[in-house]
């Protein structure tokens, strides 16, 4: 079976993560990559930084050739090659390409259906465009290291500069998340990186269909700074009206615990959310009741999402941390499988590599390595029915591939073949015309299919009469832009008649519910291609395909399992620490990127062959990936790579935040000629790199604290050394930013429920076909109406089956009874008998 992307030619002229990352994920599926790098190789193949050991898994399956691009007979070469190539994917500084005359007007008027990604620091022509593009740098200028911990007063009272709610809440430090200091938190995790290689490869899938519709390539850009705005998409939401009914909620509180326990044998678990009923009530005896009564959705008191029950929670923390401690991990995930509670250990990345179970789904895979042996990686990103893709073999040396390379270059030019001429079709966007049907849940899902909305498609999301619960929520609010809605009561035949008409009609369905409960509505893949045999069918799951795969799943179970929390909690170095959910994780939203890069390539394929096909992902395939610096050997022991502190400070000396007498710097030093700047510029001495570590930290921190951070900061910029403010005010800013604006990175609208709306925008930018921003978050039912007579329906008709429930509109007059059990979110009588309860005991 050939990959999707099977006799595509890709040069990566990329450095770094997202680059990188970016290029193996087209080579897993089926290009051929050839890796362009400098004479003696790629310099990050030699640092000691956080990706060293990922470069390991990134370089795989390429092609590694040495060409001197300032070296006229390489050059000619690489020119030959880039006017028959049909993806190029550079990482330059902005105007780089220009000066060596490699820059993307030049090769498209030599190859017009070229399609050519940048991925810089903050974009081209912006006012950060010459700040360094490393990663804990960006998260320092755009304060993304703040939200990590995240603010007493809440995301979104913090946005619009409101004050905390409940300032007299005080909460032990043990019972949140975050080293016991205050200030920002440095993480393992590069957010930026990350989100430009998830913004970098549906950008490049959206602009090869595209060019299958108008045979014309075209400029994708990405930045790791649109790539933190996609990580803080939930946190960087700003409303007029945040006190509207149900918005506003205590998740992203710093005051809030986030489902942590250490049990009995000293291993963590992660529950979220975290549910009362059933730790105290399975751990009652002498062991634990693993009855499936206690699972959540039989739960009366069950935790809202109001912000004040943040109260309730400082209530339960230390009560359920006493039980979890009195069993072990190991019996507290048995026992959540049984009562399908969304539960599951902490562990490291290597540990996770170890798993068996993701071995045989094949998001891991074992692979020898000419230097490390056999180890573990990351494995497939996605699946597709038709057009599975496959991880290369391990990487070549740099250079390996010259002699080849310079071959074909000059078989290309011996051929002299003209370019292909475009076609004259236009399209408005790369989705123009197609129709997605949502059917998701929460926000992997959702996500997904507004990604597809911004690149043109039509998604119309499928909601059941409940769902407004959801859906008032400010989180619902990120993932559901763009989108029309029909309210639909599956469980009466003649909604189910309005949905497969819509199947019958559509070219993607899209769902992250649990696979078998598509079977059972018979609204699964098999059943759905015999209506419409063109069908694209995307299934996200929470889990592997295999023992979890029926167990409900999250963006925080997904990112313990992995080892996201371990790493980014500071636990690798033994020096304490705790797990850390990011709030800008792609766990969720990285599985929202994943499915909508599958859909495009599958939407690609189908413009080709005519076929559909099923596709999946999961929120593990997304964790994988952002763990995918890190490999490990079969039996889960790793090597040696940078690890940060327990305090959560940094990776090194070199590499950290640092405490100024008003504020914080990162600084992220790199090369000899960064360290003799900084010990020159603060007057150390010249045998402070003879130091260790420790030591060396402690005389930078000292020379550092008694400057204010805006003169540390001068000081060190014009010394060219690496550093940053960490900037507590960026997201305040954000968007009265005219340029961001300008750029529709971020976009404003008017809401009838919650005011003006403000909220990142487009991720990516697209030079011939540019993304859209079709609407505001929808309303449950909104376009329920319009749907149905787009279908025949009329007037009678829609009235009848409203007034029998099996259709809803926006703003119901009247909804049918439901169990509070089942309301996720609804009012709970019963949490405050089940408090004072617990209060007498």
């Amino acid at each position: 079976m050939a990959g999707v992307l099977d006799g595509l030619k890709v040069l990566d002229l990329t450095s770094g993560i997202a680059g990188p990352m970016a290029t193996m994920l087209l080579g897993d599926n089926g290009a051929d990559v050839i890796k362009i790098e400098p004479p003696g190789g790629d310099p990050a193949r030699k640092t000691e930084g956080p990706h060293r050991l990922g470069y390991t898994v990134w370089q795989r399956g390429k092609r590694s050739a040495f060409l001197d691009l300032t070296h006229v007979e390489d050059k000619k070469a690489f020119l030959a090659l880039a006017s028959t190539a049909d993806i190029l994917v550079e990482s330059s500084v902005p105007g780089e390409t220009a000066k060596l005359g490699i820059d993307y007007a030049t090769l498209s008027a030599a190859n017009p259906r070229l399609v050519y990604c940048s991925i810089t620091g903050y974009g081209r022509d912006t006012a950060h465009s010459q700040r360094p593009a490393v990663d804990a740098l960006v998260q320092a200028r755009t304060g993304l290291m703040f939200e990590q911990r995240g603010w007493a007063e809440g995301a979104l009272n913090h946005m619009n500069g409101l004050p905390d709610p409940f300032p007299d809440l005080e909460i032990p430090q043990d019972q949140v998340q975050g080293a016991p200091r205050p200030g920002p938190l440095f993480v393992a995790s590069q957010w930026p990186s990350l989100g430009a290689f998830f913004t970098a490869s549906l950008g490049i899938a959206a602009a090869l269909r595209a060019r299958e519709q108008t045979g014309r390539g075209q400029w994708v850009e990405t930045s790791l700074m649109q790539g933190a705005f996609a990580g803080a998409a939930g946190v960087w939401q700003r409303a007029e009206k945040v006190d509207a009914a149900g918005f506003d909620t205590w998740i992203l509180n710093s005051k809030s615990s986030k489902g942590h326990f250490q049990a009995k044998d000293g291993k963590w678990l992660h529950n979220w959310v975290p549910n009362p009923r059933f730790i105290l009530q399975a751990a009652e005896g002498d062991t634990l009741n693993a009855s499936p009564d206690l699972t959540v959705q039989n739960d009366p008191d069950r935790f809202g999402t109001g912000p004040e029950e943040i109260l309730v929670m400082s209530h339960y923390q230390p009560i359920l941390a006493e039980a979890v401690a009195k069993f072990p991990v190991k019996d507290w995930i048995e026992a959540a499988a049984v009562a399908e509670m969304t539960m599951q250990p902490v562990r490291s990345i290597e540990e996770s590599l170890a798993d068996p179970a993701f071995l045989e789904d094949g998001c891991v895979r074992e692979v020898n390595d000419a230097e490390l042996g056999t180890i573990r990686t990351v494995g497939n990103a996605f699946n597709m029915s038709l057009t599975q893709g496959k991880p290369g073999a391990a990487p070549v040396k740099p250079g390996a591939n010259t002699a080849e390379v310079k071959a074909e270059a000059a078989k290309i030019i011996a051929e002299a073949k003209a370019a292909k001429p475009a076609r004259d079709k236009k399209i408005k966007a790369p989705l123009d015309g197609i129709v997605v049907l949502d059917l998701g849940l929460a926000i992997a899902g959702p996500f997904g299919t507004q990604l597809l909305s911004d690149l043109g498609a039509t998604v119309i999301k499928i909601n059941g009469l409940f769902d407004l619960f959801w859906h008032r929520v400010h989180i619902a609010y990120m993932a559901n832009r763009g989108k029309k809605s029909i309210t639909l009561n599956l469980k009466d035949p003649r909604a189910m008649k309005i949905l497969l008409d819509l199947v019958a009609k559509a070219d993607v369905v899209q769902h992250n519910m649990r696979y078998d409960a598509g079977e059972r509505l018979k609204i699964d893949y098999e059943s759905l291609k015999k209506l419409n045999p063109k069908l694209i069918y995307a299934h996200s799951r929470g889990f592997e395909r295999g023992v979890r795969a029926g167990l409900p799943g999250n963006d925080q179970t997904g990112a313990c399992l992995s080892g996201i929390q371990f790493e980014d909690g500071g636990m690798g170095r033994g020096e304490g620490g705790h797990p850390m959910w990011s709030f800008t994780s792609f766990g969720d939203t990285g599985n929202g990127f994943l499915s909508a890069t599958a859909i495009c390539n599958a939407i690609y394929h189908r413009d080709r062959t005519g076929e559909g096909q099923f596709v999946d992902t999961s929120i593990i395939n997304a964790a994988l990936l952002n763990t995918s610096y890190a490999v490990a050997k079969p039996d889960g022991s790793g090597f040696a790579r940078p690890r940060i502190d327990g305090m959560q400070l940094g990776f090194s000396a070199g590499h950290r935040l640092y405490e100024t007498a008003d504020g914080w710097i990162c600084v992220a030093l790199s090369t000899d000629a960064h360290w003799s700047a900084l010990i020159g510029v603060l007057g150390l001495s010249a045998d402070l790199r003879k130091q260790d570590d420790a030591a060396q930290a402690r005389l930078i921190g000292d020379a550092i604290h008694p400057l204010s951070v805006s003169a540390a900061f001068e000081k060190l910029d014009a010394a060219k050394v690496p550093v940053e403010i960490v900037d507590p005010e960026f997201s305040r800013r954000l968007h009265d930013d005219a340029e961001f604006s300008q750029r529709r990175w971020t976009v404003s609208y008017p809401h009838p429920v919650v005011g003006k709306l403000d909220q990142i925008g487009l991720l990516f930018d697209l030079s011939d076909t540019p993304g859209v921003i079709q609407g505001r978050p929808l309303l449950v039912g909104e376009h329920t109406k319009e749907i149905l007579g787009g279908l025949g329906y009329d007037e009678e008709q829609i009235k009848t089956m409203e007034e029998q429930m099996a259709i809803g509109f926006a703003g119901m007059p009247r909804m049918p009874p439901r169990p509070a059990a089942a309301q996720a979110g609804a009012p709970k009588p019963g949490m405050a008998s089940l408090l004072e309860k617990e209060a007498k005991k």
